[in-house]
């Protein structure tokens, strides 16, 4: 069925999810200080000026060999990943969450050497870093992009310091791609809208009553009109568009578009899209953890 905007307005507020699989977090796991944050941003930032070449890290396998290319426009990340390469950080690390027709992810250090049965996905370097997005930069099949903790106690989106995602993804039609559109609009306003509520006894009063009778229908056209209000409050905030190239990407080739704007990509795989494939389609046990360990033996360098 075909969701109208006003229905995917009154589902979003009624709290009724509609993407039902999971996003690539990192658990919540306790920082170093703020100062050994600041100190580590202050180091990739000037790296960050000293990266400006086209950069290209060889990731080897247990499953085989991917090239990923690393984007200059997410500065932060890229000279982050180049430090973290270099360092040797990843070496070792396991593919600790793998989820077919979504992504697999890796960089927790505590994978190294792990046993079968150890909890994984809290483990990182001690800080996080600084959201970059650029709706350049779509997830797309073979995009890398940065893990991180949830909203509810993240709600800056910044990344884990080092873990991170490749994304399989499926295949998405123009319709089903439209219809997320306005459900990312509707998502970047629902911040505001709440304000609205905690503000308005009466029209607050009026959406619960809706939401407890069920009224889809009454509650979109509602909110629909306090959102015209918002907008021209705060004009600042843009519609997600797509494209007529990431239309076709996502039509073509696939990903996962309804992470974009929530996660920061800042690179893709340029030659082996065909061992994602092969990593996301082994069988997984509890937490989405491989039942045989997928490890990344090392990375490398690989300069233009």
């Amino acid at each position: 069925m075909k969701l109208t905007k006003l229905s995917i307005f009154a589902i979003i507020i009624m709290g009724i999810g509609i993407i039902s699989c999971g996003t690539p977090a990192q658990k919540t796991s306790q920082q170093k200080d703020n100062k050994v944050a600041d100190g580590v941003k202050k180091e990739v930032a000037t790296q960050s000026a000293d990266t400006k070449d086209e950069v290209k890290v060889l990731i080897k396998t247990t499953a085989g060999d991917m090239t990923v290319k690393l984007y200059n426009e997410t500065p932060l990340h890229k000279a982050n990943f180049i430090k973290l390469v270099n360092d040797k950080f990843y070496d070792g690390v396991l593919f600790h969450r793998v989820i077919k027709d979504f992504m697999i992810q890796a960089g927790d250090p505590d994978s190294k050497n792990a046993t079968k049965d150890q909890m994984l996905g809290s483990g990182g370097p001690g800080y996080t870093i600084d959201a970059e997005f650029n709706p350049k930069f779509i997830h797309k099949k073979g995009a890398l992009a940065a893990a991180r903790q949830g909203d509810n106690v993240n709600p800056q989106k910044k990344s884990s310091g080092s873990q991170f995602y490749i994304v399989q993804g499926k295949k998405y039609t123009v319709d089903e791609l439209q219809q997320l559109e306005i459900q990312m609009e509707m998502q970047s306003y629902m911040p505001l809208i709440r304000q609205y509520l905690d503000a308005n006894q009466k029209d607050r009063e009026r959406v619960q009553k809706m939401q407890s009778e069920r009224n889809q229908k009454g509650l979109g056209i509602l909110i629909d009109s306090i959102t015209r209000v918002i907008k021209e409050q705060h004009p600042e905030i843009k519609a997600n568009k797509y494209t007529a190239e990431q239309i076709k990407i996502y039509e073509t080739i696939g990903g996962t578009p309804f992470l974009d704007r929530s996660y920061t990509v800042f690179g893709e795989v340029v030659d082996g899209l065909n061992i994602i494939d092969k990593i996301a389609a082994v069988e997984t046990k509890a937490q989405d953890r491989p039942s045989e360990d997928v490890k990344i033996i090392s990375m490398q360098i690989v300069k233009k």
